[in-house]
């Protein structure tokens, strides 16, 4: 169900969305590569569903392929979520977005001091 933390990950990001709802995402990324993703969630059962899910998407798909898995994409996978629980692909979406965003700014620093 990949709900677990990643022992040295290569980014960690927790992020609470505007319901309330807080998920956090860790990531062993690898030449681009997300090779393991795991997560965390409080609160609502219909994140746990959302952050199992996309973890499963990103698995081994390099970052911007990753990117590019939309809301709609986790709630297929899914097959269907009701109405009140889109929030929650929503939250997945974002806090994955954070993570690969906060490790490009590390890979950014850390490449700008080995230069």
């Amino acid at each position: 169900m990949n709900v677990e933390r990643i022992e040295n990950p290569s980014v960690q990001v927790t992020y609470t969305g505007p319901c309330g709802d807080t998920m956090e995402v860790c990531l062993r990324i690898e030449s681009n590569v997300i090779k393991d993703a795991k997560f965390q969630a409080i609160r609502c059962a219909g994140a746990f569903s959302a952050g199992s899910a996309l973890m499963e998407m990103v698995k081994v798909k390099t970052l911007e392929k990753a990117e590019k898995i939309t809301e709609e994409n986790i709630i297929g996978f899914l097959e269907g979520i009701p109405k009140q629980k889109i929030h929650c692909a929503c939250l997945a979406k974002r806090t994955l977005q954070r993570a690969i965003e906060k490790y490009r700014r590390i890979r950014t620093r850390t490449d700008a001091k080995s230069s």
